[in-house]
């Protein structure tokens, strides 16, 4: 029983430094964030390891104890960006994702956009017209079990660092994941953001 304990308590231990660098440095990585707090518990065992619900719970709790106020506005400034970069491409489906749309964003988050259509570079081709600065790069993501390499192009609006995700109507219809493993990322439509914004 004491073992389990101890056990226990080291993965709480872990997920509230997860926590804290993800509040405080703007680690957006949930594995990174678990890596660099294990070091810093002195744990070298990965099976202790907190899940990424534990340390959303643990961040939650960090940022109603030492930022609420500050929090919440910041919350509100990257959903009324986030809203308005959605407007902007509301072409192309988009879905609000990750930190942003948790909740759980932290001070240097990034606002995580899907973009959706059968035209992967007709977003490319949206952001040259429209004289919109980015940097585009690649990123892996699974749905119905296999692995999807999908387009990514970062803009900036306003100090806010906006990461869209362009990927096919056919992934629309399913659940995508970070990992073969994980869960499905939780994703809302326009609407859904503004009902958001209209509660807070």
């Amino acid at each position: 029983m004491p073992k389990d304990n101890g056990r226990n308590d080291r993965r709480s231990q872990i997920a509230h430094l997860a926590a804290r660098l993800m509040a405080e440095d703007g680690v957006e990585d949930y594995a990174l964030a678990k890596r660099k707090a294990a070091r810093q518990a002195g744990t070298p065992d990965m099976r202790e390891l907190p899940t990424n619900d534990e340390i959303d719970y643990a961040l939650r709790t960090y940022q109603q104890i030492y930022h609420q106020q500050e929090h919440r506005e910041r919350l509100r400034e990257l959903r009324e960006t986030a809203l308005r970069a959605m407007r902007e491409f509301s072409r192309f489906n988009p879905h609000l994702t990750g930190s942003v749309l948790s909740g759980n964003a932290g001070k240097y988050a990034d606002i995580n956009l899907q973009l959706f259509t059968d035209d992967a570079k007709a977003v490319e081709l949206y952001l040259i017209d429209r004289g919109i600065p980015y940097n585009s790069g690649q990123s892996r993501l699974y749905a119905g079990g296999g692995p999807l390499t999908v387009p990514v192009y970062n803009v900036s609006d306003g100090g806010a660092e906006i990461r869209i995700v362009v990927l096919s109507m056919r992934e629309l219809r399913g659940p995508l994941r970070t990992s073969a493993e994980g869960k499905a990322i939780e994703r809302a439509k326009l609407q859904a953001v503004e009902a958001l914004l209209a509660e807070t």
